[in-house]
């Protein structure tokens, strides 16, 4: 995913006034000096010649990837403007988010957003994005005719699809040894997959990034998926059909009242939580102890973004939480057994996730930002669901 950083950034000045080059500083919390750029390249009409400054007036939140960042960015540069259009809410971005929730349109405007983009050769593509940012710009040294503007524009886009056919070539090297998928499958070989479809949402992430979702812009990122070909007539009336046979299943699905689990095996495979859904036994507790010191967090006045641990052992925590439920609620809600094999590959990606709670926790702890009564409750929790996990694991491969 691209490296976005705005959020971080504290202050920053852009000099695009000798033709071809992009120097820069960018200040970032949590690092003592800047972040500098030596990049070929112009920017947009609007900045190309200038010299921008910026301030972030909001409150900064160090990105959790910070150390990684190269202090020295040398590479192309991408698209570089004031004066992207984007549209922006004209109410807090909670408060919208309850209203599409609720079927409304929250009420926004068309503004400037200063965008920056390069490509890095340390760090691939990185980006700074806001409308927020207080910007200075100078005036011109020099200007851009129509045909520079347009090499500015070939350029760009090349940069874009060397950094695209890095994504591609590592969707490519998943798909390299799969097995055929009527042959018999192991965990390791829906690992592999989960792989291959993890970088194909790489992929589909940045050009959304990039390109937005309007209708063009659909097209664009179809086009770069390999979504788009054209269909022979006798594949197109199959497509047809497929799609209208996955409509009248989802129907038929949605009519069908949920199947009720073994009674035998409650509190096995299966609870019921207080609103009246069935969970897995395993995913609910791990979901209800990552809330649970989520909120304690805040209780304690902790800003989780403020810490990267502390927000890695949080973050980490809930996604346990959420990798379980995609392996064990079919489970729990009877909805028919899934691969064993299938299961433990899922059952090892959640796996992955409370290590790296595990991980954050036990960097929390020497810097005393939590109760030691906390940290202990926390540290035994997560060792426990980890046993869960594992006996599960063993269960699934028959070892039980």
């Amino acid at each position: 995913m691209a490296f976005q950083i705005h959020d971080s950034v504290v202050r920053g000045e852009i000099d695009n006034r000798i033709k071809g080059i992009v120097r820069g500083k960018i200040w970032v919390e949590g690092r003592g000096e800047p972040v500098m750029l030596d990049l070929k390249g112009n920017a947009w009409p609007d900045l190309a010649g200038c010299l921008l400054t910026f301030t972030n007036p909001l409150k900064r939140i160090p990105h959790q990837h910070l150390d990684s960042l190269h202090p020295v960015q040398h590479g192309t540069i991408g698209d570089l403007t004031a004066s992207r259009k984007v549209r922006v809410f004209d109410v807090p971005m909670p408060e919208a988010y309850l209203m599409c929730k609720r079927g409304e349109k929250p009420p926004e405007h068309m503004a400037n957003c200063l965008y920056l983009e390069w490509f890095s050769e340390a760090n691939g593509r990185v980006v700074i994005e806001s409308v927020d940012y207080e910007l200075s710009i100078s005036a011109p040294e020099w200007r851009m005719t129509p045909e520079e503007n347009e090499q500015r524009a070939r350029a760009a886009a090349a940069g874009m699809d060397d950094f695209m056919r890095k994504l591609t070539e590592a969707v490519e090297a998943q798909q390299r040894g799969q097995k055929d998928p009527e042959a018999e499958w192991d965990e390791h070989d829906y690992e592999r997959l989960m792989k291959e479809s993890d970088a194909r949402t790489d992929k589909y992430m940045e050009l959304l990034d990039k390109y937005g979702n309007s209708d063009e812009a659909e097209e664009k990122i179809a086009k770069e998926m390999g979504w788009l070909r054209e269909l022979t007539e006798e594949e197109a009336e199959a497509e047809r059909e497929r799609i209208e046979e996955m409509n009248r299943a989802c129907e038929e699905a949605l009519n069908e009242p949920p199947p009720e689990p073994e009674p035998h095996r409650k509190g096995i495979d299966w609870i019921r939580t207080a609103d009246g859904d069935i969970r897995h036994p395993l995913q609910h507790r791990c979901f209800e102890s990552a809330m649970k010191f989520w909120h304690q967090v805040d209780e304690l006045g902790l800003e989780k973004l403020e810490d990267k641990y502390l927000g890695q052992f949080i973050f980490e925590f809930q996604t346990t939480g959420a990798k379980l439920a995609g392996a064990l609620n079919g489970i729990a809600q009877d909805r028919g057994m899934a691969d064993p094999a299938f299961t433990v590959a899922c059952l090892k990606r959640a796996l992955d996730h409370l290590h790296k709670a595990q991980a954050g926790l036990e960097a929390v702890v020497p810097k005393k930002l939590l109760p030691e009564k906390m940290t202990t409750e926390a540290r035994k929790e997560l060792l426990e669901i980890r046993e869960g996990i594992l006996r599960l694991m063993d269960k699934f491969r028959g070892r039980e």
